[in-house]
């Protein structure tokens, strides 16, 4: 399989995370299709945020090579301008046909561009105001953990460049390639599809691991009814908490989450079997072909069999 190239580009004041989330998840090694290189507006030593610097060994001319570029966030974007070297850089890697990804605060630098002109876009929640500001013409969505404008993306901050990343990953090679990444980070796989992640406006009451440990029986138990009353119950929480609570937690309503989990168990399933779509609709929780097909147009806008064809191994 060819490999597809990514690089991460490393500006003054990069914050430490979002420089090595992208770096460590599509790092080559046996498991992954992809080859990364980090590079600066030159080669040599970058003045990194958070009492950090990186030693880069490519400047620019890696954006030449890269078919997907990441901005990691930076120190004062609301008063820095990016170089005009590098805004130059990322605008002729887009027109080469690159895809340009920002991780929270680096929506400073893609904006510059003038590429999210008109299109949804995030960043950090503490920058929104700012970015807004600055550029009036991106419309800015502050309740978001990322956006996909296809060949612009944009995350909120630091671990949401996780999501952005396996949404990536997913996106290019499907959920179960998706899945293993998450667990080789030892982190939850993301939601499915393009659906906007959202983040609660005011912190919610502490959930401990009840709610944590009811998602992971739910997972476990996906083929058999589950209820609100089922999920509350295994929580020890009244049904009407727990809605509340796993609203704020997931962004979903317990059972909109029980089937986007599903959903994602057969896309599983038909990259991984040759089980027919009766079988996975039953071994999953959905029920008939039907129905799998209905949720399938639904959330992922495709087909179980388009799916298969597209990326079962």
């Amino acid at each position: 399989m060819e490999h597809h190239r990514v690089a991460v580009l490393v500006l003054d004041g990069a914050k430490p995370l979002d420089v090595g989330i992208p770096a460590q998840v599509f790092s080559t090694r046996p498991s992954m299709p992809y080859r990364v290189r980090v590079c600066g507006a030159a080669p040599g030593l970058v003045t990194g945020g958070d009492g950090l610097s990186y030693h880069v060994a490519d400047g620019l001319e890696a954006l030449e090579w890269a078919e997907t570029v990441f901005i990691p966030g930076y120190r004062e974007p609301a008063t820095t301008e990016p170089p005009a070297a590098v805004v130059a850089a990322l605008s002729a890697a887009h027109e080469r046909g690159a895809r340009l990804a920002a991780i929270s605060t680096g929506a400073f630098a893609l904006a510059a561009t003038g590429l999210l002109d008109g299109k949804r876009a995030t960043t950090h929640w503490h920058y929104t105001r700012a970015l807004r500001e600055r550029h009036p013409l991106v419309r800015v969505d502050e309740n978001v953990l990322f956006v996909d404008e296809g060949d612009v993306l944009t995350s909120a901050g630091a671990a949401s460049g996780i999501d952005l990343c396996l949404h990536l990953v997913r996106r290019d090679h499907g959920v179960a390639l998706s899945n293993h990444v998450a667990r080789r980070l030892v982190a939850a796989p993301y939601r499915s599809g393009g659906q906007a992640q959202y983040v609660p406006r005011s912190v919610p009451e502490p959930l401990g691991d009840l709610f944590a440990e009811t998602r992971e029986w739910a997972l476990a138990h996906l083929a058999e009814p589950l209820t609100l009353e089922a999920l509350a119950r295994n929580a020890r929480v009244s049904e009407r908490t727990f809605s509340r609570r796993f609203v704020e937690d997931t962004g979903y309503t317990p059972m909109q989450w029980v089937l986007r989990a599903r959903v994602d168990l057969a896309r599983e399933l038909l990259e991984r079997t040759d089980l027919t779509t009766e079988q996975i609709a039953a071994s999953t929780g959905l029920g008939t072909g039907a129905n799998l097909r209905l949720h399938f147009q639904r959330i992922l806008g495709t087909t179980p069999t388009d799916y298969r064809h597209t990326f079962s191994a």
